[in-house]
């Protein structure tokens, strides 16, 4: 679906100014995005992180639609328990049939990738109709900037520092977006707040389905990464471009790549302006470690570009034999 940003200006704004965000934060962006394509029927369980600390400080809210705060673990169980009681509502005629209403749990990469992973597994496979939306800032930024199965290999965190024995994190990031896909989920995606058309008509997909969906979206945190504030969206743009993080859509079974760069950008154009990788510049330290990351990010490009051929060709062999 074509979004013309246009028409959103007439939508409402479902979360109001004044939270307690830092300022070059990408997360309450992430935040507008999804809620202008949802609407204002829209329940929304969040766990505990930095969107729920700074949104929803007692006795104050700046959620304009319905809010659950989730312990860090059980957000997709709330909002799964959520639709399961709407449903039942429905079928005792306390909501009219034709009342639709969409169920949205979301949590940082901490709440979603770690602690929350059972949680969500589990609301995956029941096949709720709801929607769970990571905002992946690569690490437990509300409470000290802790490494998290999102951090990058390489990355310095509090618990992961960059020394003479380690350089940061010695593991690559988790594959989350893989890993939902393992539960033969209807609809899935990646996406990144630099590109709102893409990130809003991702949402309205998967909005649009009567089932468990997901969607990945980066979320640079510039104290965590060790930026300048006014560089959050510029590095989420990097990170696409470099295809560290690709935007991409699997709908029933259909790879899409949303984004492909003209010119694939070397992924040290992104790690580079990051303090949290400063240590990996230093002369005969991180070359080792630079090589690898940039080796990982042209393995799993060249995966995904395979993964869309060879669903295009599925296709098309389909195509050809109901035409034949």
């Amino acid at each position: 679906m074509a979004i013309r940003l246009k028409d959103l200006t007439d939508c409402p704004e479902l979360l109001s100014g004044g939270h307690r965000a830092c300022a070059g934060c990408t997360a309450p962006s992430v935040i507008r995005q999804f809620l202008l394509a949802a609407g204002k029927d829209t329940v929304v369980g969040c766990a505990t992180g930095c969107m729920e600390v700074v949104t929803t400080i007692y006795p104050y809210t700046a959620w304009r639609v319905p809010f659950i705060h989730n312990a860090f673990e059980n957000s997709a169980a709330t909002i799964s328990g959520a639709e399961a009681a709407y449903n039942a509502l429905r079928r005792r005629g306390r909501i009219p049939a034709d009342k639709r209403i969409n169920f949205i749990a979301m949590g940082g990469d901490g709440g979603t990738y770690d602690i929350g992973l059972q949680s969500l597994s589990g609301a995956l496979e029941r096949g709720h109709r709801m929607l769970y939306i990571c905002y992946d800032n690569h690490a437990y930024m509300n409470t000290g900037i802790q490494r998290s199965g999102a951090t990058p290999k390489g990355a310095a965190t509090s618990t992961a520092p960059a020394g003479k024995v380690h350089l940061g994190k010695e593991q690559h990031r988790k594959d989350l977006t893989a890993i939902v896909l393992g539960h033969n989920v209807p609809y899935l995606a990646q996406a990144a707040p630099h590109n709102p058309r893409d990130l809003i008509a991702k949402v309205q997909r998967a909005l649009e389905i009567d089932g468990p969906t997901f969607i990945n979206v980066l979320a640079p945190c510039h104290r965590g990464w060790r930026i300048k504030v006014e560089e959050s969206m510029a590095m989420a743009r990097l990170a696409v471009e470099t295809c560290f993080f690709p935007l991409f859509e699997v709908d029933h079974g259909v790879w899409k790549i949303s984004y492909k760069p003209k010119e694939k950008k070397p992924l040290v154009e992104w790690l580079k302006p990051q303090g949290r990788f400063a240590h990996l510049f230093k002369p005969g330290e991180g070359e080792a470690v630079l090589a690898e990351l940039q080796a990982e990010v042209d393995r799993k490009w060249a995966e995904l570009l395979e993964c869309e051929a060879r669903s295009k060709a599925r296709a098309e062999a389909a195509a050809n034999a109901q035409a034949s």
